[in-house]
């Protein structure tokens, strides 16, 4: 019942300043402004490539105030897509998850999954601006895969038969891809356990107490291209996202980079497991 990873909700300190970013790294577009009373944040959205990236300024005590208090500007909470939000809203009832809604989606805790904040949101088709061509994962660190694995399947009415596993020996993890809908499509919930805590994403992991949210991945025709849309480099991107991770990849490889300094690549690294029949295969990068 989930179709697309649709956008990310960002914790930011100024929204015009995110705005301005994701304008000059990704060329995307500011698409709408309001306020989310259960945030108690004002938001911009962004569109870049066929997601949305939803910027979220605290209007005073609330969880976005709290998450930059706790942890700074980053990644907030991920955001997939549904054709049918309204009987996903009931099987998520019926497994005994607890949801609230504003608006048109539907909002969902963390402790009520995998240490996964979510944002659910009706599908919709939006015609590609920018650098960007879609968001595909959300990586979701977790204790257990195997029972991460079902949860999702059970709750959102995903295919386990589809799901992929993967393991990293060199950073430290072994896992889960939940595929939605493959082989058309890439969109997924990474579950990566960690195997060595000594790693980056086990002192992540270590670092934020437990499970979580870890970083996401988009999709670019042209990674070279990234930050030069406005001309000039991206003097921005320092401040894009300092205390989460965003990889960048093409068809024909990965790249991922921390906002807050520069990458590391290490082409063909990374995950194992079986391709589907059309899915290209891509290379694990980290900073």
């Amino acid at each position: 019942m989930l179709t697309y990873v649709d956008r990310m909700q960002l914790a930011v300190r100024d929204r015009n300043e995110a705005t301005a970013t994701f304008a000059d790294i990704l060329g995307a577009e500011k698409v709408r402004e309001d306020h989310v009373d259960l945030l108690n944040a004002t938001r911009t959205v962004v569109q870049a490539g066929i997601s949305e990236f939803e910027l979220l300024q605290p209007a005073g005590d609330g969880l976005v105030q709290e998450h930059l208090d706790t942890w700074g500007e980053g990644l907030f909470a991920a955001g997939f897509s549904s054709p049918a939000l309204s009987a996903l809203s009931e099987r998520l009832t019926d497994h005994g998850i607890t949801w609230w809604d504003e608006g048109e989606q539907v909002f969902i805790a963390p402790d009520q999954t995998p240490g996964l904040r979510m944002v659910l949101s009706p599908e919709e088709k939006r015609e590609p601006v920018g650098l960007v061509s879609f968001l595909y994962e959300a990586t979701n660190l977790i204790d257990d895969h195997v029972a991460s694995a079902q949860f999702y399947a059970d709750a959102f009415g995903l295919d386990a038969s589809r799901f992929s596993p993967i393991e990293s020996e060199q950073y430290g993890y072994t896992g889960q891809l939940t595929l939605f809908e493959p082989p058309a499509r890439l969109d997924r919930i990474e579950l990566s356990q960690i195997t060595d805590y000594d790693k980056a994403m086990g002192r992540f992991k270590t670092k934020r107490g437990g499970e979580c949210l870890y970083m996401c991945y988009v999709e670019v025709p042209d990674v070279h291209a990234i930050g030069w849309s406005s001309g000039k480099p991206a003097t921005r991107a320092a401040r894009m996202t300092p205390t989460s991770r965003v990889c960048l990849s093409t068809r024909q490889r990965s790249t991922a980079c921390s906002w807050a300094s520069a990458a590391r690549t290490s082409p063909g690294a990374g995950r194992a497991g079986p391709s589907w029949p059309g899915l290209p295969r891509r290379s694990k990068v980290v900073c």
